[in-house]
């Protein structure tokens, strides 16, 4: 299952040599190589929605940050040398295995410093990070890329999380272009994520809270601003 949405795979191929390629750090490069060979190398952030993501995070100033759905890596790595030094990443990920994987990559790039990594599930991570009144409305950017079946309840949590003004990023909102398919023409293995993005991405556009971008970057990104 190719993430790219454009229609001609030369076309993809073109952009991501010619525009992503030379200029991703060599760390997220490493990263990558190392996630190609692992059975779910499709969960990894793609390098043209990366390249997005860090013009977010320095067009915004980003210093506190959340991530939901860790992987191998490669989304957290962009994000810990993109913030500033003393920046913080909140990383969320049910598997540290697969953490462990790109870690090592992490370290060797002087970053990891930045990131506190929780082993849980997303929810009641969320919820014990709302416990705390501090952390209401304190965070620059989240970039959720977890379980699509709770995206719209993870949606309710980091909202409150994220400041006003502040960006939410989803992964996965165009899912692998099932969403514009009749349910008959969408394999099996697709139809409960396509399902859970479907009702996702019709309640965000109708969610007064947020700003909303949909970007045909890898799977299918949409960023969102805070607007109150």
């Amino acid at each position: 299952m190719e993430k790219g949405l454009l229609q001609s795979d030369e076309l993809y191929k073109y952009i991501l040599e010619t525009n992503v390629y030379p200029q991703e750090p060599e760390p997220l490069k490493e990263i990558r190589a190392l996630t190609a060979s692992h059975q779910l190398f499709f969960m990894g952030t793609s390098p043209d929605a990366g390249q997005m993501i860090e013009m977010l995070l320095k067009l915004t100033g980003a210093k506190k940050t959340l991530e939901l759905g860790v992987y191998t890596g490669y989304s957290l790595l962009l994000t810990a040398l993109t913030i500033p030094e003393d920046g913080k990443i909140v990383a969320i990920d049910v598997n540290r295995e697969y953490y462990e994987i790109g870690r090592p990559v992490i370290e060797k790039a002087g970053v990891e410093h930045k990131i506190d990594f929780i082993e849980s599930e997303g929810i009641p991570a969320l919820d014990k990070l709302l416990e705390n009144p501090d952390n209401k409305g304190s965070f620059d950017y989240v970039y959720v890329d977890a379980d699509k079946i709770n995206y719209l309840n993870y949606h309710e949590k980091v909202v409150k999380l994220v400041k006003v003004n502040g960006i939410i990023v989803y992964d996965n909102t165009l899912w692998y272009g099932s969403v514009a398919k009749s349910e008959d023409l969408v394999p099996e293995v697709l139809k409960q994520g396509r399902t859970s993005v479907l009702q996702f991405n019709k309640a965000l556009a109708m969610d007064p809270r947020v700003k909303i971008s949909m970007a045909p970057l890898g799977d299918g990104i949409t960023i969102c601003r805070r607007v109150y």
